[in-house]
């Protein structure tokens, strides 16, 4: 049968029809909100190249993890930015550092009513702005880098994260955490691995985000946009290390590799909607070239449909807001 008997449009005459034929939904609980706290600061300070993005105060950070939870956010991701770094990144192993601090703020702050995550990478507390530590050649030493993520997910653990994101891209990381917050009695902190993590030209404002040190770029421990073969081993890996979650980043360049992760393993998928595709649509707006609201939704969309079950994006409170009036 065939056209005038088959008439798709049947379920598309109306929004009470279009949402009960609706084959993918984004909920709140799906979006998770990446947010900087500074050390130092004592109000929230704007980042430029992401527009209604700040670097927190601890105490504007505890208020909009208020904020979030009561937009029925699912999680919260952190990142630290310190006032002082060195060459092995230890303000990120410190209890006391900024990163560690902010987790027990936001812990204490929340509690479970949302998941807690931080941030396991030394870029935003080295020196040279690498997310490892340096041999005396200047390359990334991938297997002196997990001695310090060992100590680094111990910290966060014992801050109170209910999540860790290793997301260093270092070779055997997941396993070495896995056993190093196992040994230690925290059992219960989940590990969202950073499986798939491309040497992208997406992540240009997060850097000002976090006041990146970096020269030079991450080639040689980022994966190549070309490759999916290689995305794909890194997340077997991933998952055979104890990963309880997987993610790809970024989101929208990568819906066919998102694709096809989800449809091999059998642990949760996350997908990062990173600083560069934020910034593309705000500025966009911005000029009145795009509708804002429509825009977001139908961008959480397509990575949902693509298969992420969970979405790491700066616009997660606006969104559960715009879903709520929905």
């Amino acid at each position: 049968m065939g056209f005038p008997e088959v008439r798709p449009r049947r379920l598309r005459r109306t929004p009470a029809m279009r949402r009960l034929v609706s084959e993918t939904h984004v909920q709140p609980s799906n979006l998770i909100l990446p947010m900087f706290v500074k050390e130092g600061l004592t109000e929230p300070r704007p980042i430029t190249s992401l527009p209604g993005v700040v670097q927190h105060s601890r105490e504007s950070l505890r208020k909009a993890a208020t904020e979030a939870v009561s937009e029925g956010v699912g999680g919260i991701m952190l990142f630290g930015v310190p006032e002082r770094r060195d060459e092995t990144g230890s303000g990120g192993i410190d209890p006391d550092g900024i990163l560690n601090v902010a987790i027990r703020d936001v812990v204490a702050e929340v509690g479970d009513d949302t998941v807690v995550m931080g941030d396991l990478c030394l870029d935003e507390f080295t020196s040279h702005g690498h997310c490892g530590l340096l041999a005396d050649d200047g390359s990334v030493d991938n297997d002196a880098t997990l001695k310090q993520y060992e100590l680094m997910a111990l910290a966060q653990a014992e801050a109170g994260a209910h999540v860790l994101g290793p997301s260093g891209m270092m070779d055997g990381q997941v396993g070495v955490v896995r056993r190093a917050l196992d040994k230690a009695g925290h059992t219960d902190v989940a590990l969202l691995a950073y499986a798939v993590k491309y040497a992208s030209a997406f992540y240009g404002p997060f850097r000002e985000a976090v006041e990146s040190a970096l020269v030079g770029d991450r080639k040689t421990y980022q994966q190549d946009p070309a490759n999916v073969r290689e995305a794909l081993r890194e997340v077997a890996l991933d998952v055979e290390e104890g990963a309880d979650m997987v993610m790809v980043k970024p989101a929208l360049p990568y819906l066919d590799v998102l694709a096809r992760v989800a449809e091999m393993v059998d642990v949760p998928v996350a997908a990062y909607q990173v600083s560069g595709e934020y910034a593309m649509v705000e500025a966009a707006v911005a000029n009145g070239w795009l509708e804002r609201d429509r825009v977001v939704l139908e961008t959480l969309t397509s990575i949902r449909r693509a298969g992420a079950q969970l979405i790491l994006t700066y616009w997660a409170s606006d969104a559960a807001r715009l879903l709520r009036r929905l």
